[in-house]
This record gives C-alpha cells, sequence and structure tokens, in this order.
C-alpha cells in the first residue's frame, strides 16, 4: 500500500510515529501490523495539519492569540478558542493534502461492495501517552457518509486542537503548543451490535490479575461517555473465568437510522434491559484481545471493543482503539485476593457497579 506526506493507511506496513500519526492512529497502525482486528482506515498525517497550518496563517495567529493568556480567565480562553477555530473552519485547504485526503477515501472505499459510513477521528500529538491525561480532549464524528462529510469533519478534528477545555489542559499542565500537531483517523464505521471498553486489571483495586469489561447495546459512546448504564463483567486474567457481573441498565441504545443515515439513540426494551449483552464466548473473546493488546504493549491496557452486527457470528469482534491504562499503571501492582470471590448478579445499577463504573469512567476521562 502506498503513501505519501499527507496520509497512511492502516495497512501500509509502515512504522508509526507518534509525531506523524498522533497517539490514536499510531496505535490503529501498531494494532493493525501486529495482526488484531482493527477496522480499515487511514490516517491523515500531522503533516498535512502543519502544512494548513503553515500556508494559512495558523500557526502565527495561534502563537499571538495565546501569548500571555491566563488559564483562569474563562472568557479571555473562549474568546481565543473561537476566533481560533473560525480561522481553521475558514481557511482553505491546499490542494495537494485535498487531493491526498479525496483519494484516500476513494481507495478505502473501494475495498466494500457499497458505500460504508465512516468514523472520523482526532488524534494529537499529546494525547494517549503514559502520564498524560489527554483522552477525550479532541472530537470524534461517527457515521459520516460521503466525502464532503468527511472533509469537513477532518477540519473539525482540526479545530477541536483548541477547543476552551484543550486550551485551559495545556496551559495549566505546561504543554507547550510550539509543535503540537493534529492527525485524524478515517475509520470504516463498524455496525455495532454491542460495544464497550475493556480494561486489563480492575481500576478499583488496579489488581491486575484481573480484566474489566463493560458492555452494552449498540454503538460505545454511550458506554464510553457514561450516558448509559453498562453490564460489568470481571474476569481473571490467566484462567478467563467469570469473577463477578452486575447487569447495568442499559435503557438506550445508539443505532443507525436506515431513512436519516444518522447515529439515533433508541430505547432498549425491557426484556433486553434485564439481560447481559454479551454471551460468555464473547466475554472471553474481549479478554482474549485485551491479553493480547497489553501483551504486545507490555503494560496495562485500556480498550475500546465492538461486535459488527454485519460480520458472520464469531467474527465480528473488533479493536477499536487501545491506549495505556494511566491510573494505576505507574503504581506497584496490587495482589489478587487471597480468598476466592463470589460470583454474583445485580440489576441494581448502585453499590458494586457504581464503584467499578465510576473508577473506569474516571480512567478514560482521564487516560
Amino acid at each position: 500500500m502506498t503513501t505519501n506526506p499527507y496520509v497512511t493507511f492502516f495497512d501500509s506496513g509502515e512504522t508509526p510515529t507518534l509525531e506523524s500519526l498522533g497517539g490514536k492512529c499510531a496505535s490503529l497502525v501498531t494494532l493493525t501490523a501486529a495482526g488484531m482486528p482493527v477496522p480499515p482506515g487511514f490516517a491523515v498525517t500531522t503533516a498535512a495539519y502543519s502544512e494548513f497550518a503553515d500556508q494559512s496563517g495558523l500557526k502565527a495567529k495561534i502563537e499571538t492569540s495565546l501569548a500571555h493568556l491566563d488559564a483562569d480567565d474563562v472568557v479571555a480562553v473562549d474568546s481565543v478558542s473561537a476566533s481560533i477555530r473560525d480561522h481553521i473552519r475558514s481557511c482553505a485547504v491546499p490542494t495537494a493534502i485535498r487531493e491526498s485526503v479525496v483519494n484516500a477515501y476513494q481507495s478505502l472505499q473501494s475495498r466494500f461492495t457499497a458505500p460504508a459510513p465512516v468514523a472520523v477521528r482526532s488524534s494529537a500529538t499529546a494525547e494517549d501517552l503514559p502520564g498524560a491525561s489527554f483522552a477525550g480532549q479532541q472530537d470524534t464524528y461517527l457515521w459520516l457518509s460521503g466525502l464532503q462529510a468527511v472533509l469537513d469533519h477532518i477540519r473539525e478534528c482540526w479545530a477541536s486542537l483548541y477547543t476552551s477545555r484543550a486550551i485551559i489542559y495545556r496551559l495549566k499542565n505546561d504543554i507547550p503548543d510550539d509543535g503540537l500537531a493534529m492527525a485524524v483517523a478515517v475509520q470504516k464505521m463498524v455496525n455495532s451490535q454491542t460495544s464497550g471498553v475493556a480494561m486489563t486489571m480492575n481500576p478499583t483495586t488496579g489488581d491486575r490479575s484481573k480484566i474489566t469489561i463493560d458492555a452494552s447495546y449498540g454503538v460505545g459512546e454511550m458506554v464510553v461517555s457514561g450516558q448509559v448504564t453498562p453490564d460489568n463483567i470481571v474476569v481473571d486474567k490467566v484462567m478467563l473465568s467469570l469473577v463477578s457481573e452486575t447487569i447495568g441498565a442499559k435503557h438506550h441504545e445508539l443505532v443507525p437510522d436506515a431513512t436519516t443515515g444518522r447515529l439515533v439513540a433508541r430505547e432498549v426494551a425491557a426484556e433486553r434491559r434485564c439481560r447481559r449483552s454479551i454471551s460468555d464466548e464473547e466475554v472471553v473473546a474481549i479478554a482474549t484481545m485485551a491479553k493480547r493488546a497489553e501483551k504486545h504493549y507490555g503494560c496495562p491496557q485500556d480498550i475500546e471493543w465492538a461486535i459488527d452486527r454485519d460480520l458472520p457470528e464469531g467474527q465480528g469482534l473488533l479493536l477499536l482503539q487501545a491506549r495505556p491504562e494511566t491510573v494505576h499503571s505507574t503504581k506497584p501492582p496490587v495482589a489478587a485476593p487471597a480468598t476466592p470471590v463470589t460470583v454474583g448478579a445485580s440489576t441494581s445499577p448502585t453499590g458494586f457497579l457504581s464503584g467499578i463504573t465510576s473508577s473506569l469512567t474516571m480512567n478514560r476521562k482521564n487516560a
């Protein structure tokens, strides 16, 4: 697969670098090369962003706007953020960059028998780093159809590098804007039957002998953002046996609407809410995939996964993202409990589930 300075396909075989691809895209290229089941796609590299920033005058505008900016002056930060983002949205993209993206998008679509919606996901050079807490600072756009939507939302991803939240975070954590850049992932959208997150430890205790899985129906954005109470399953990392489970409320799911071509929130029927959203076999498959990611990277991982309803049964599990776990990973490993843990289930979203889910959500927001 050939690439150019502005585009790198996940399966290009090239050695990924954080400087060129940002944390998310570098991870997707690495995981694809490792044989993990990553949906196909490509990265619009940081070189594209940097070229755009230079030719549009954005770089100079950022330097002037951020000089002496006080992170505690919210009104001033909001004004600077709006001005920078409007500049990014309004300036012309260099022809060579636009042509590279158009060709890559058409090449990606040629792999499918029918036009496939895509996700467009930010991948900044300062995110997904051990010891950094940058995940969630930039934007992701789901279920986009057509070339123009993709081009528009790549620009929106660039603009999200300068949201008020991101500017304040960098100012308060002494992360320089000089050299900061944004890559963007354009990736086949997964038609998620179920999805969620998994961590190769217990996020409440830091116990690395466990794998914790949160799962719910539909696209996983509701799980990642904490909009639903998912099922929570704790698995022994060695034996892949069930340690505990709690059935979440799962009151809504995010699903594609055939009429509008967009994702919509749909209420989950009562009988589906009260049962686990993934089977025993899927629990084992997710835990196994999480272990592979941990082994590959050599440290505890926080992954996003989905089961694609369009793929044959048993072949639908896909890895959407993997990042280092950052809350507990720098601490000494916690020993496994000396006494067995009783396996149980509850339909209550309080107690055990709220503790696990709150800790997992906190980790993802701070990852």
